[in-house]
């Protein structure tokens, strides 16, 4: 936390403000008529493009309101640590925006990252544990490098459950050693839900405009769903994994969330490959703009009676498509075979072995904690400090792992897991050629309990996860004051197709809403 400890004051500290405003969203409000409160990034853009807005001053607000509701005011604990040149970055981009160079659509909206991903300057990569306690790493992460190039603003890190809640069984989502429990705007009481919960609850309170969350099997599609904004898990091998603290090469992957359609898929276009960029004809911030070409999509209803929000919830999903021209089958049938989960298991262990050793050799963590094994002792040494609430049962089994004696058993178990969920898909996406599968994305928001860990109600990412396929998760409804998400599945690389639906039911169901941070159920809003 020692960055973030940073006195904030001194950050927000304007000098040769291209505009001449100061710090606060009210000074720059009532000094430009312009106040970036809860923007969107199309209206970033737009704003940034007028010169009604710089984007040091964009900067600026969301140091503010880090500063007000970080680790005091309602105490989100989404953010690990702050980018102490993110000013100087601003004022560097506002220069080149007033000499008539754009890098990119990205140019000069701030970013933050997940503490998984590797960054060369003075925020520590930890992934939230003990072990990697103020780790710098010498290089960036390649989608980091393909974001400072496309002129995005590195504005901070943010906070998750520890090592990707791949630590040990009966976690709470959003808690790590390092930055502690991170809150639901929404419900301050509730989960966030993970492993990407700082990135989501950054972007849903509004302490930042867009954010890179990781995934192995729901760690964007959850929190964004719980959340209420829109995330999106590409397909296997469209953003590159290189400098990212690792489950599993398997299922890994860097994705965006946003409270916008638009705004995720803008920044996952400087995320993307150079080889997946090849696969889509326009930008996928375009494609999420232009009419949708679905004619046939399949909705699962297998999880209607788990909250009373679902039914009236897809019933309104049932009547928007339909009469946008689209054909809606339901089915009341979702359940992937129990050796599917059983072998994801197998690789996840066996991966983060293999996966994680290699990173923490390349990424030089000191020879004394760079091996599973001595993770897990450190651990064990540094007791409560390092496994408050609950153990380390994977990273146990991952020590314990012997790659080479072990790798038949692995590769068929990956064999396995990718076929039974591929099947699980392909028999609509495929055979009944759906241009999509529908699906409600997690129950609501549970509270936080750092006794028995996680309550999960049900979640539907893990078809996706380990197939490799494409899923964007929006805001569809509430139960109560709590967000439901839908999530839209399809094939390998039809990110276009799937970004004109979201952006088609972003449209019809106008279903976000601005968080209201109550601490209670039965406490009003404060919007």
């Amino acid at each position: 936390m020692r960055h973030l400890i940073l006195s904030l004051s001194l950050l927000i500290t304007l000098s040769g403000c291209s505009s001449g405003g100061s710090a606060t969203s009210e000074q720059i409000s009532a000094e430009n008529g312009f106040n970036p409160a809860w923007l969107s990034t199309e209206a970033a853009q737009q704003a940034l493009a007028s010169g009604e807005l710089s984007s040091e001053q964009l900067v600026a607000y969301y140091l503010q309101q880090i500063e007000r509701h970080n680790q005091a005011g309602y105490q989100l604990a989404a953010i690990s640590d702050i980018d102490p040149d993110a000013l100087a970055q601003a004022r560097q981009l506002d220069a080149e925006r007033q000499q008539g160079t754009l890098r990119s659509a990205l140019h000069g909206l701030p970013v933050v990252l997940k503490a998984n991903i590797a960054t060369n300057d003075s925020m520590p990569t930890t992934a939230g544990a003990l072990a990697l306690q103020g780790h710098l790493t010498r290089a960036d992460a390649a989608l980091v490098s393909q974001l400072r190039s496309a002129g995005a603003i590195i504005l901070a890190k943010t906070n998750l459950s520890e090592w990707a809640n791949f630590r040990g069984e009966k976690s709470a989502s959003g808690w790590s050693a390092l930055g502690g429990q991170v809150r639901n705007p929404h419900l301050l009481s509730h989960t966030p839900c993970g492993s990407s919960s700082g990135s989501a609850v950054a972007v849903a309170a509004d302490l930042a405009l867009l954010a890179v969350g990781t995934e192995t099997d729901g760690s964007i599609m959850c929190p964004a769903s719980i959340n209420g904004i829109v995330g999106i898990k590409p397909t296997r091998s469209a953003v590159s994994g290189a400098g990212i603290i690792p489950i599993a090469a398997a299922q890994d992957i860097a994705g965006p969330m946003a409270r916008t359609v638009y705004g995720a898929a803008l920044l996952l276009d400087e995320m993307l490959t150079p080889a997946a960029k090849s696969q889509f004809k326009l930008p996928l911030s375009t494609a999420a703009s232009q009419a949708t070409s679905a004619r046939k999509v399949l909705l699962v209803r297998a999880y209607d009676k788990q909250d009373a929000a679902l039914a009236p919830m897809l019933d309104k999903l049932t009547a928007e498509l339909t009469a946008a021209g689209i054909e809606v089958v339901s089915t009341d049938q979702w359940q992937l075979p129990a050796a599917l989960y059983q072998a994801e298991l197998k690789v996840l262990i066996y991966e983060f072995k293999r996966d994680l050793e290699r990173w923490l050799t390349e990424y030089q963590v000191p020879a004394e904690r760079d091996t599973l094994a001595e993770i897990v002792e450190f651990n064990r040494e540094q007791g409560e400090a390092a496994l408050a609430f609950y153990g380390q049962e994977y990273l146990e089994q991952a020590a314990a792992v012997d790659l080479a004696a072990d790798y038949a058993g692995y590769q068929q178990a990956l064999a396995d897991s990718r076929k039974l969920a591929e099947q699980a898909l392909d028999q609509h996406l495929r055979g009944q050629g759906f241009a999509a599968v529908i699906l409600p994305s997690y129950g609501p928001a549970w509270p936080i309990d750092h006794v028995d860990g996680d309550a999960f109600n049900f979640g539907t990412s893990t078809a996706a996860a380990v197939a490799g396929y494409p899923s964007i998760t929006l805001p569809a409804g509430y139960s109560g004051i709590l967000p439901l998400g839908v999530s839209l599945v399809g094939l390998p690389w039809s990110e276009p197709q799937l970004l004109a639906l979201a952006s088609l039911l972003e449209q019809k169901l106008a279903a976000y809403q601005r968080p209201g941070f109550m601490a209670e159920l039965n406490d009003q809003p404060s919007r």
